[in-house]
């Protein structure tokens, strides 16, 4: 049964993260909506309990599926998205300069949410079939399929989104066992190309800038979410007593985790970090012992994906790095993270649930869905 397959720890790890979205969307709902002059206080928090039930669901799902079904699901994702991603530029919604978005009905869905994981399916699927030496190219259609998505991301633009997927690839490509100076030619390359997105968007110039000067730019956002943390201290003023979180722009996405740490402080942001950090470990350590080849890449790359969103975000929240507009998984309010979110660790946990031959026997992991 799933139920004695699927890792129990990571299963329990994600719901408590969900939770805790659905906490801090009500106690942000209010302030965000009354500075978008929406009517009812907590548009955004009852918005983001029909999401996370979404979410929910289809993460059991997707974690139902055979790897081959999940193989499949991604390709057909991958297509899926990469064509609503090139009518963006036609069709798409406009916001903050960025065309990311596709208004369906009173659902706007940003589709590249969903090519990151299914990218990442792909590519490790991609190493693996070249690995077998029976004449697919496989290492080549990986880095075609990537530079496909990374070209659809910089015409939106969305720097953001393009590092995190470089990072997923690049740790696929290194976990697939590839000689080390690939890794280093690709790492290179990362770099000289991210440094030339400062020259190339002038939004990207504009938040370098700010960060390294603050004192010659407007950061008023940055400034707003740092006050809230440090005025949280070390326990937080309570549940729904934060104040400057009414002065913090993207209070309900961005900048969630600032919220929390205001009105729960310095505890719960570690205990934040704590779960995402368990959560992300946990899975690597599974994925490692895990005995394909596509299942160890494919899994420990999602993972990454998860872990490396979660510290974009915290890091922009505390002033380390310039901003992203990334989300915090499972946190931040929006449809698309969230649902992408269920898709990814669905996925993860499809491919390190316990199955006849996945494992090593004597490894703690082939009897059991928890360590032994």
């Amino acid at each position: 049964m799933w139920w004695w397959t699927i890792d129990r720890w990571m299963l329990g790890v994600t719901a408590l993260l969900m939770a805790i979205g659905v906490a801090l969307s009500f106690a942000s709902s209010p302030a965000a909506a009354m500075r978008m002059n929406i009517g009812d206080p907590f548009h955004f928090a009852v918005r983001q309990c029909v999401f996370g039930a979404g979410a929910a669901v289809m993460l059991i799902g997707v974690s139902m599926l055979e790897v081959r079904t999940i193989r499949r699901s991604a390709f057909a994702i991958w297509l899926a998205a990469i064509a609503m991603m090139i009518v963006l530029p036609l069709i798409g919604h406009n916001a903050k300069g960025a065309t990311r978005w596709l208004e369906l009905g009173g659902f706007t869905l940003q589709p590249s949410e969903f090519m990151k994981p299914a990218l990442v399916i792909l590519v490790a699927w991609m190493f693996a079939e070249g690995q077998k030496g029976q004449g697919v190219p496989g290492v080549s259609i990986a880095f075609g399929l990537y530079l496909v998505s990374v070209a659809l991301l910089l015409i939106q633009p969305d720097v953001g989104q393009t590092v995190l997927i470089t990072i997923a690839f690049g740790a696929a490509f290194w976990m697939a066992g590839v000689p080390i100076s690939w890794v280093m030619l690709l790492g290179g390359t990362a770099l000289a190309g991210l440094s030339s997105t400062y020259f190339l968007f002038p939004h990207v110039a504009s938040r370098v800038n700010r960060f390294l000067s603050p004192d010659k730019a407007d950061t008023h956002q940055v400034d707003r979410a740092a006050e809230a943390i440090n005025a949280g201290g070390f326990l937080g003023r309570g549940p729904g007593e934060g104040v400057m979180k009414r002065h913090v722009p993207d209070l309900h996405t961005d900048f969630i985790y600032s919220v929390g740490a205001e009105e729960y402080g310095l505890v719960f942001s570690l205990l934040l970090i704590g779960l995402f950090s368990l959560l992300v470990v946990r899975g690597l350590y599974r994925a490692m012992k895990l005995n394909d080849p596509f299942e160890q890449v494919a899994a420990a790359g999602l993972f990454v994906l998860v872990g490396q969103q979660a510290f974009i975000n915290v890091a922009v929240n505390l002033n380390m790095i310039p901003t992203k507009g990334m989300t915090l998984p499972f946190i931040s309010y929006g449809g698309s993270s969230m649902l992408a979110m269920g898709l990814t660790l669905g996925m993860a946990l499809a491919l390190t649930r316990r199955r006849p031959g996945a494992y090593t026997p004597g490894d703690g992991l082939s009897k059991s869905g928890a360590f032994a």
